[in-house]
């Protein structure tokens, strides 16, 4: 890769660790929207993998409530790595219109759900039916995309679940999603642990660490709303195009 389209990338994964530092998530949305304006969603997709998978494993277990979370969230998990095989052959074909105008979709589906509706509640007893069938629509969605956050985050938040808990509930999903994906891919062909993957790495985690810090001076929410705004119209640039 020449080294304008090197710090093209490595730029993109910087905001990308930015946003992640200060809303929480947001890494692999933001990366895999703007990677698909440069290049196709199968090469996106793989340079993806290892930043997500390794900004997320402090989340996934740095927490209190790890193996508790597990247990409960293991159908979600699983529901989601079998969705993510399922569909891996529309991102690994090489069929980028078809990806990007998913992708599109995804961001402006995440991007409106956050915006306009209200938080609701699912009921404990409720859990074990919808858990797979949620991990399984992410998992298609991740698989065809490389991004996992709709219908997954909305469903965490639903979860009556305290703060630390639902964080590290996000980062056990997203360091799933990360890792089946690059397995996914892999068994296709088209994922290789020698390739560029490793690029956006430390731009990603030294953008989560100024993220941190200005999150403690901003307004999470004001940020998070910029934030929303514009994965929608990231979306809907991506579907018109």
């Amino acid at each position: 890769m020449a080294d304008s389209p090197l710090l093209i990338v490595s730029g993109i994964f910087l905001l990308a660790g930015l946003v992640k530092g200060m809303v929480g998530l947001g890494l692999p949305t933001i990366a895999m929207g703007l990677l698909c304006l440069l290049m196709q969603p199968v090469e996106a997709a793989a340079f993806v993998v290892i930043p997500n998978a390794l900004t997320n494993a402090w989340q996934m277990i740095g927490g209190a409530s790890f193996a508790a979370l597990a247990r409960r969230l293991a159908l979600l998990l699983i529901g989601l790595a079998m969705g993510t095989f399922a569909s891996i052959s529309l991102l690994a074909s090489g069929s980028g219109s078809i990806a990007a105008a998913l992708l599109g979709l995804v961001l402006v589906a995440y991007g409106l759900h956050g915006l306009t509706s209200t938080q609701i509640e699912v009921d404990p007893k409720y859990e074990r039916l919808a858990s797979p069938v949620t991990g399984a629509v992410s998992g298609l969605l991740n698989g065809a995309t490389g991004v996992f956050v709709v219908p997954s985050t909305p469903y965490l938040a639903s979860l009556r679940m305290s703060k630390d808990e639902l964080i590290q509930s996000v980062g056990m999903l997203a360091f799933t999603a990360a890792i089946t994906l690059g397995a996914a891919l892999w068994l296709s062909g088209r994922y290789s642990a020698t390739d560029m993957s490793w690029v956006g790495l430390v731009p990603a985690v030294v953008g989560m660490y100024m993220g941190l810090r200005i999150r403690r001076r901003l307004n999470p929410d004001l940020f998070r709303r910029w934030f929303l705004a514009g994965l929608v119209l990231l979306g809907g640039y991506m579907l018109f195009r």
